[in-house]
């Protein structure tokens, strides 16, 4: 792989860029603070906007690394993140990364994390040059895997048990693309 970090990306709606401190409030109010927008994910929504200023400079902090991804997702209209996407687990040995993402739920069905999600598809395979690109979600939250099918991926199997979320221990269904499949 050729890491080279969380890079500006942009489509026709998006703009897929690095979290800044100043990203906190719109994080808090429009994806993180929301329990029905959390209920699937591994982390709890948060309480206080204290708490999503703390994930933000934490994040800013680690893209210090060309190893680290980790985008906003800013919707054009508004111009401000409405969502976040992210590689959250990398396996370097079979050049593997698995991408995770949510958006809040006022534009959820809008076809918004697919097109965030193709984006940055494309950015690791031709950039980075990452040979498999995987993603997993609860099938309690179909749409989720309905994303990941729109972006050409495909259904692998469900792991019964084997991951925990916001639900407790919760089965995970597995989605992948190669990059000799696109």
């Amino acid at each position: 792989m050729k890491h080279s970090g969380t890079q500006r990306l942009e489509t026709e709606r998006l703009v897929l860029r690095r979290f800044v401190n100043e990203d906190a409030i719109a994080m808090y109010k429009n994806w993180a603070a929301d329990e029905e927008v959390t209920k699937y994910l591994t982390w709890p929504p948060h309480p206080n906007q204290k708490v999503s200023q703390k994930v933000i400079a934490d994040w800013v902090k680690a893209y210090e690394s060309e190893r680290y991804y980790q985008w906003a997702i800013v919707l054009k209209e508004i111009g401000e993140p409405i969502g976040s996407i992210a590689i959250v687990h990398m396996n370097e040995d079979v050049s593997m990364m698995q991408v995770g993402y949510c958006i809040g739920k006022t534009w959820w069905h809008n076809g918004i994390t697919a097109e965030a999600l193709k984006a940055v598809m494309d950015f690791l395979f031709d950039i980075v040059d990452v040979n498999r690109i995987e993603s997993r979600h609860d099938p309690r939250n179909p749409n989720s895997g309905k994303v990941m099918k729109k972006c050409g991926m495909k259904y692998e199997g469900t792991l019964r048990s084997s991951d925990r979320n916001n639900q407790g221990i919760c089965d995970a269904s597995y989605y992948a693309l190669l990059k000799s499949e696109r």
